[in-house]
């Protein structure tokens, strides 16, 4: 499908906060819109999405360019951000804009002075926006880099309601239950759970939730920050409630060889698709807008989600995580690049994704008649109104090589450990090991 251009700044106001201008009342816009001043400038963005994300962020920056007159150019780096734009650097062909997936890599841009501070009015947008706990995970020693765009509410499972229906199950509200249910479908023909082994982060999600759930939200906090090691008997107890899933091969569609081939992408459709092997897949909101875009359903009626169930005695957990809008100082457009994220930092241009569908923003200040079903706006209120209570996904907090690298610490071993669950306590000694090394790092 070919990007819609939407112009959607309608007011001198927006159009002010959005790009800096001071002409209200008849003047020339000085910094874009009207006159078109970034007209021959290209601002490159470079960021992990793909498929379905990539086009519905085109949106968005086709919107910037119908504004701005400016042209952009998105380059998917795929997984290893930090490594795709460090050699960018290197060979001196920075982006412009960077959208990081991880607090870590955003930690590692900043100490390496890669990035320039958000600008005066990007800041104000962020104050008066965002709940405080954004602007924490966009600083670094007091100085805001990362403008949080884009966030995920990653304590949801979706489902395909006939298959629920079929095996007469009802969401449920434990992890017992969780499997229980899971159960009762697999013995009316689908496979419990699609799980997307092949992408390493999906499984550290599926930790944290636990994690979270089990040990509570100061040992998360304290794990998070490596001032817990992950030999810890509360680590040990997460993965062996992890290991109960991975073990049961009647659960997973294709048992955990097959898992660890599926991608997320795939993960949805062996659920969502026109013929559903399994009923449910646990991941973030952004189920929505692959099972909506890419295999017609309709978000509330034929596909919906329940809240990620409580583990033994704790609360249900809220993780989430974000994509945050940095300006590299060696792009070639650096200057645009910053009002591009003044842009992003306004409530019209998440309206351009939150119509689309699969997005939510942390920016208080879009309506929530902006999304575009009842699901998505339930979800996007829960994450607003948690506001400094959401934890952070754990491993985006981490160093990149622990947390954000394909094939590599955290989601490596979690792969292993789908591949063999059967020994939690020595996966737990090696995500210590490969901890201590890129902390200390």
């Amino acid at each position: 499908m070919m990007p819609r251009r939407t112009a959607l700044i309608t007011s001198c106001t927006a159009l002010t906060l959005a790009l800096g201008t001071a002409a209200c009342g008849g003047g020339p816009v000085t910094s874009g819109g009207g006159d078109k001043a970034l007209s021959g400038q290209t601002v490159t963005v470079a960021g992990v999405w793909s498929g379905t994300e990539q086009g519905n962020f085109q949106k968005v920056l086709d919107a910037f360019s119908a504004e701005t007159g400016a042209k952009t150019q998105f380059v998917s780096t795929g997984d290893n951000v930090s490594t795709v734009v460090g050699s960018k650097i290197e060979g001196g062909n920075a982006p412009d804009v960077v959208m990081v997936p991880q607090v870590g890599v955003l930690k590692q841009f900043a100490k390496s002075g890669w990035l320039t501070p958000l600008s005066a009015a990007a800041r104000k947008s962020v104050d008066a926006g965002y709940a405080p706990v954004w602007k924490e995970y966009g600083s670094v020693d007091g100085t805001l880099y990362g403008l949080y765009f884009k966030a995920a509410h990653k304590s949801t499972v979706w489902y395909n309601p006939e298959a629920l229906d079929q095996a007469g199950v009802k969401p449920p509200a434990t992890y017992d239950e969780l499997l229980k249910a899971g159960h009762t479908v697999s013995d009316s023909g689908l496979a419990a759970f699609s799980v997307a082994g092949q992408d390493g982060w999906t499984l550290t999600d599926w930790f944290e939730n636990i994690y979270l759930s089990q040990a509570g939200p100061e040992k998360y906090d304290a794990l998070a920050a490596h001032k817990l090691k992950w030999t810890d008997h509360s680590v040990v107890e997460a993965l062996g409630t992890l290991g109960k899933l991975f073990k049961d091969k009647e659960l997973i569609a294709g048992g955990r060889k097959e898992a660890l081939n599926t991608d997320f992408p795939s993960s949805v459709e062996k659920v969502f698709g026109p013929k559903p092997r399994a009923g449910m897949v646990y991941e973030g909101d952004f189920i929505a807008g692959v099972a909506h875009d890419q295999f017609g359903r309709t978000i509330g009626k034929d596909a919906d989600f329940f809240p990620f169930p409580a583990v033994g005695h704790g609360k249900a957990p809220v993780v989430s995580g974000g994509d945050a809008a940095v300006v590299l100082k060696d792009g070639k457009n650096a200057k645009a690049g910053m009002k591009l994220l003044e842009y992003l930092a306004t409530p019209e241009a998440a309206a351009v994704w939150a119509k689309a569908g699969g997005y939510l923003s942390p920016n208080k200040s879009l309506p929530l008649k902006s999304y575009s079903d009842d699901v998505n706006r339930a979800l996007a209120k829960s994450l607003v109104q948690a506001g400094d209570s959401v934890r952070f996904d754990m491993s985006d907090q981490a160093p990149a090589a622990f947390g954000g690298t394909k094939g590599a610490g955290e989601w490596k071993l979690l792969q292993d450990f789908l591949r063999d669950p059967s020994n939690p306590k020595e996966t737990a000694a090696k995500l210590e090991a490969a901890a201590a090394k890129a902390y200390k790092d």
